[in-house]
């Protein structure tokens, strides 16, 4: 018996380990929207371009510093060619090298370059809020998705609750049947109510793995990963029936909604890409400088001169007539000497004055005001646009508040009137149409009730996405 009672013990312990072990994760609102957050490729693919912004903006920082170039130039020459480092012609083979260093540096060019970097600075902060915008509208995707997990899974436990009824019902007429009390068409009246039952629990669950593969795919998560997701409480649909002010949740969404600064940041960039055009109506002025050196194969040095009597003819009387002269070795000349000897150093200002350029300045700050005059208007028109989606959805808010109520009083008359009508069939008082009516009216309204609850809570929290809450139960 000690036996039996540890081995009892054992099968239970481990059923239960086993059950803990398969349960599934339960998923919160706020995890969804953290996980979505977290593995979307939209965030990630924007947060690379917000690294190529930043590095745009490094850029156009860096073009304001001065430029250092080098160059080298080596050759080898055959023929009558000019010796670089004495500009003569000469004929034979030499190898010639030359080499310089520039530098410059731009001490105005209309403030293009400044405005560059403010515009710059702007386009980072749009794709900043860009990536804010993806999320936002992650995050009412998630919101979207989580809700109606939540209510096909209520559905589903009412159509398998209703099933169970109708189960039920046919057995009980099926007894009855057989005992003669009741007749074959109630017997078939209840085998339609029992497949209808069935078929309803099979689109409940169809639409549940829906919505399911739904959410997961927003989260990145494979498809086969089991979870489920948490109820809200009680409370929140009682919370929900506050009054809400349309003007101030509008003026409180355009100081935070990604969509408006988005809009705001665009027309900032365009007007700086005017500022930008404009410049090019200035002179540019440029400081610049180098120094340089060359070498070649072909320079001579003097090694040695030996003074010498060369004779240069004869007088009329047969004398030798001498001139001076001196016999002069010499050297290729090295390449450190040459270097030191052909260094040059420059500097200089060079101002570029527009004078007429086909009107091309004068089209592009055209073109750049037409594109300023478009984001201004597209800004105005993302804040009508929100004033109008806010205002519908104060105005969903209401109604969804109003159909939860009427929807939760006939749930409760069409209940209690079919539990009436369910007692009087029982003792055959009603005949099986009247039962299946009420039934159906029962169903319907335990449905409805069912989507206004979560109506209402979807409309309440869209409301507090536009003011910029957390999303939470």
């Amino acid at each position: 018996m000690k036996k039996l009672t540890i081995a009892l013990l054992f099968i239970v312990l481990s059923a239960g380990l086993a059950t803990q072990s398969s349960a599934q994760e339960v998923i919160t609102i706020q995890q969804a929207v953290e996980r979505t957050l977290q593995n979307n490729l939209q965030i990630k693919q924007s947060k690379l371009n917000e690294s190529l912004s930043e590095e745009n903006l490094r850029q156009a920082k860096n073009d304001v510093l001065p430029t250092l170039n080098g160059n080298g130039n080596y050759s080898l020459n055959f023929g009558r060619s000019i010796d670089p480092s004495t500009n003569q012609f000469i004929s034979q083979r030499f190898s010639g090298f030359n080499g310089n260093l520039s530098v410059g540096m731009d001490l105005f060019a209309g403030f293009q370059k400044m405005n560059q970097i403010k515009q710059n600075k702007i386009l980072l902060s749009a794709d900043q809020t860009a990536t804010e915008k993806i999320k936002n509208d992650l995050v009412l995707q998630v919101v979207t998705s989580y809700m109606q997990i939540l209510f096909n899974r209520d559905l589903l436990a009412a159509s398998k609750q209703q099933q169970n009824v109708a189960k039920l019902t046919l057995n009980q007429q099926q007894q009855l049947l057989d005992a003669g009390n009741k007749t074959l068409a109630d017997v078939s009246e209840a085998k339609s109510q029992a497949a209808t039952a069935e078929l309803n629990v099979t689109n409940a669950e169809n639409a549940l793995t829906i919505s399911v593969l739904t959410l997961s795919q927003l989260m990145e998560m494979p498809a086969n990963t089991p979870y489920d997701v948490q109820a809200p409480l009680i409370n929140s649909f009682t919370d929900s029936g506050t009054d809400t002010n349309i003007q101030e949740v509008y003026e409180n969404a355009l100081k935070t909604f990604p969509d408006i600064k988005l809009a705001s940041l665009r027309s900032e960039v365009s007007l700086k890409a005017m500022d930008i055009a404009k410049g090019s109506y200035f002179p540019r002025l440029t400081l610049g400088g180098g120094v340089g050196t060359n070498y070649s194969s072909g320079r001579q040095v003097v090694i040695s001169r030996t003074p010498t009597l060369n004779q240069f003819g004869q007088t009329a009387s047969g004398e030798a007539v001498f001139v001076p002269g001196s016999d002069i070795v010499t050297a290729k000349q090295s390449f450190g000497t040459q270097f030191t000897d052909n260094f040059n150093q420059s500097v200089g200002l060079s101002l570029s004055i527009p004078i007429f350029n086909g009107f091309l300045v004068r089209s592009n700050v055209r073109r750049a005001k037409i594109n300023y005059q478009g984001n201004i208007l597209q800004e105005q028109t993302a804040k009508n646009n929100l004033n109008k989606v806010i205002s519908q959805s104060v105005a969903d808010l209401q109604a969804a508040r109003s159909r939860y109520l009427s929807t939760e009083n006939a749930f409760i008359a069409q209940k209690d009137a079919f539990f009436v009508i369910e007692q009087r069939y029982n003792v055959g008082l009603v005949n099986s149409l009247d039962y299946s009516t009420s039934r159906t009216n029962r169903n319907k309204a335990e449905t409805d009730f069912i989507q206004a609850k979560y109506d209402l809570l979807f409309r309440a929290k869209v409301i507090d996405y536009y003011l910029g809450r957390q999303i939470t139960f």
